[in-house]
């Protein structure tokens, strides 16, 4: 049973002043996690928490179901390297995905499986990168979901670990020179070599040889650049051209430079710039033929490809570059694979595009960029992982999934034009039927939103303007709405479970993502995010006008960036909900630079050390719009100790303002913060994502009415 009160949590009378603005701040004591007053706050939410769950209705059918429909597994698009293969595979009952190789003749074997490195289940693999003949591997991983990379290199005949392991290595990239023999890679500083409080940041591309410490690498660039720059490195088969681009933290756009390392040595490259101080994002890729191809928004924000050659006086510069595929009307492009294996006519580019976040698949002429063909995919889903051989032929791989069916791996001849499947999940589970539908419909200031809601085959919803009485359901209203993030179909278990057991399950396109390109991201960033808040108000308003639910029945939900998105559609529109799931937020937009890696956030959000900016931030920020007298809708958020990337300390905060404020008595309504250790803000074991995501749907069935 609920206590008639919550936790005490005192409330400061902290108020700073900036750019002459009072800004209060009460539960500020409570960024601390180590304080043992945060900490004896902390195991009081714990205890009212585990109560609350304990007594939850239908938790262990739901954690029963999920377990069901999870151990579908999951398999990866195969990446070639010669006649060996590698792919990851989680087989049913496994905990983490394991990397495999294995040749033509089908020799398979295991080279990483997280849960023989650490049976706990708390270290996951970050990445892998074979060498260009297959030989070696750099594979990274960390532990309890710090996303603090550790770089090893492995014999892939022996599986023997040769080199490593090589710290700070957190998002690195890894672009192997020919040979195997040496790899630039981006490492971080060391602490002692960076101001006090920036360990997270001030990365440098370095070269590598393999079998010698790591003292000895030589940084090869960033040195004198932005501390939040974030880099990426490759290097194409023949070992000619090294590509390296820098973005400023998650701002969208990069600066990108080439090296011709047949012309300067590989440990000092003459890098030449490509793209610097342009406000848009380019992606090259040394072709085969000799050409660079670069896939950018410049000049074109649902994206075109454009070709360059090396023999070109002006390359690499834009002067030199010529439209290959031009920008869409109304698909983005995503990705691309050239195809010019010898028994083709003449040489393919296949694309990869989303319109409206739904993907297709169009083949076009190498040389000219026209339209040959398009590749008929199962349904309305997501393709990616886009592969081909890199020493080239008719062939591609790529992996797909929609809202039905778990996600398989596709394999298309251009040859033949045939598309087959390449490998599906390995385990055998039943789906329920269910209904798609994509829904339009209009934002406050009239622009047009894309909504998918998902049904059970028999439900009633969507009656227009005349919904039939007691036909509407318990629904989940799920978003984001940043980032450049564009939300796609997927296999969800979660989906399918709250569908299954009479649910409905909608997820809003906001501006913000990338589901329109860069010009939507555009429209929900900075000083528009407000936008990305009035598409999700709206959605909420569609689901409820059309019949397929009430106010009363209606959950939110989101995570991250959509954590932000879900306490601003609490405090802004608390009406429109009867619960929400906030789930590792940003909340306190005011000091979110300060922790985690919120400073390489502001070119998406904006920074409080600017007036017009903090005046954004603070029209929103959630935690500065709790508002006491309010009867809130149910929340509850989730906090990981393990996060480095969104500060746990945000859920705190919010969750004790809100404990405050809310009209709502803790047995109607209640505010609880779920915290889990171990664990970060990406990948974890699947037995802990069972667990919570059933405890999270049994929280939204017992506020919305569904009875499972």
């Amino acid at each position: 049973m609920m206590p008639n009160s919550y936790p005490a949590a005192p409330r400061l009378d902290i108020v700073d002043t900036l750019h002459g603005r009072e800004v209060h701040d009460p539960y500020r004591w409570l960024e601390d996690p180590h304080s043992p007053q945060v900490q004896a706050w902390q195991a009081a939410q714990d205890e009212l928490y585990n109560g609350f769950v304990a007594d939850l209705a239908g938790h262990d059918k739901l954690a029963a179901r999920l377990a069901e429909l999870m151990a579908a597994g999951e398999v990866t698009a195969p990446v070639w390297r010669g006649t060996r293969q590698f792919y990851t595979r989680r087989e049913p009952g496994q905990d983490h995905a394991v990397l495999y190789t294995a040749s033509d003749a089908g020799d398979e074997r295991v080279l990483v499986d997280p849960m023989q490195i650490d049976p706990a289940g708390v270290t996951t693999l970050d990445s892998w990168d074979p060498d260009h003949d297959g030989r070696l591997l750099a594979y990274q991983l960390s532990e309890g979901g710090d996303e603090e990379s550790q770089l090893r290199v492995m014999d892939v005949a022996t599986g023997e670990v040769v080199d490593g392991p090589i710290d700070r290595c957190r998002y690195s990239s890894v672009a192997w020179l020919p040979g195997g023999e040496a790899f630039y890679y981006v490492r971080r500083l060391p602490p002692s070599e960076v101001p006090a409080g920036e360990d997270q940041f001030h990365r440098r591309v370095y070269l590598h040889r393999v079998g010698t410490s790591a003292d000895e690498d030589v940084m090869i660039f960033g040195a004198g650049l932005e501390k939040t720059n974030y880099y990426s490195v490759s290097v194409n088969r023949d070992g000619r051209w090294l590509i390296v681009s820098a973005a400023a933290g998650t701002a969208p756009r990069n600066d990108v430079w080439i090296a011709d390392l047949h012309a300067s040595a590989v440990s000092a490259p003459a890098l030449t710039v490509v793209q610097e101080g342009v406000d848009a994002r380019t992606w090259p890729v040394a072709g085969r033929d000799g050409r660079v191809y670069m896939l950018t928004d410049r000049g074109a924000p649902r994206r075109q490809i454009v070709v360059a050659d090396p023999d070109d006086d002006k390359f690499p510069s834009a002067e030199s570059w010529h439209e290959l595929i031009g920008q869409h009307d109304h698909a983005v492009i995503e990705d691309f694979a050239i195809l010019d294996g010898a028994g083709l006519a003449e040489p393919r580019i296949l694309i990869s595009r989303r319109r409206h976040a739904i993907s297709e698949l169009t083949v076009h002429h190498l040389t000219s960029g026209q339209q040959v063909s398009e590749v008929e995919l199962p349904g309305l889903g997501s393709v990616d992982s886009l592969h081909e051989r890199p020493e080239g032929g008719s062939e591609a791989w790529f992996g797909y999934a929609d809202f039905a069916h778990p996600g398989r791996v596709l394999h298309y001849d251009a040859g033949s034009g045939g598309t087959d499947v390449w490998s599906k999940p390995p385990g055998a589970i039943e789906v329920p039927a269910i209904t798609t539908e994509q829904v339009a419909y209009e934002s406050a200031d009239g622009t047009t939103i894309r909504m998918v809601v998902i049904s059970g085959a028999d439900a009633d919803g969507s009656q227009g303007d005349d919904p039939v009485p007691g036909s509407t359901l318990p629904a989940i209203l799920y978003g984001y709405g940043g980032f450049n993030v564009s939300l796609t179909p997927a296999f969800s278990a979660s989906i399918l479970a709250w569908v299954e057991a009479g649910g409905v399950y909608a997820i809003a396109g906001l501006r913000g993502g990338s589901e329109e390109g860069e010009q939507w991201h555009r429209a929900g960033m900075r000083q528009h995010k407000q936008n990305v808040f009035d598409d999700f108000h709206a959605a909420a308003e569609k689901l409820i006008k059309d019949g397929w639910t009430t106010a009363d029945q209606l959950a939110v939900w989101g995570g991250s960036n959509g954590g932000l998105l879900v306490g601003a559609s609490v405090t802004q529109r608390p009406e429109l909900k009867a619960a929400a799931v906030c789930s590792a937020p940003l909340l306190d937009m005011v000091r979110y630079e300060l922790f985690g890696l919120g400073e390489t956030w502001n070119d998406e959000y904006g920074t409080a050390a600017k007036p017009d900016e903090l005046d954004w931030l603070l029209s929103y920020s959630p935690y500065h719009h709790v508002r006491s007298g309010v009867r809130y809708p149910a929340v509850l958020f989730a906090a990981f100790d393990g996060d480095t990337r969104v500060d746990p300390l945000h859920a705190r905060k919010m969750c004790a303002a809100m404990q405050h404020a809310t009209a709502a008595p803790p047995d109607q309504r209640p505010i609880l913060l779920r915290r889990e250790a171990n664990v970060g803000h990406g990948q974890r074991a699947i037995s802990r994502t069972v667990g919570m995501t059933a405890e999270m749907l049994a929280f939204v069935a017992a506020q919305t009415g569904l009875v499972i």
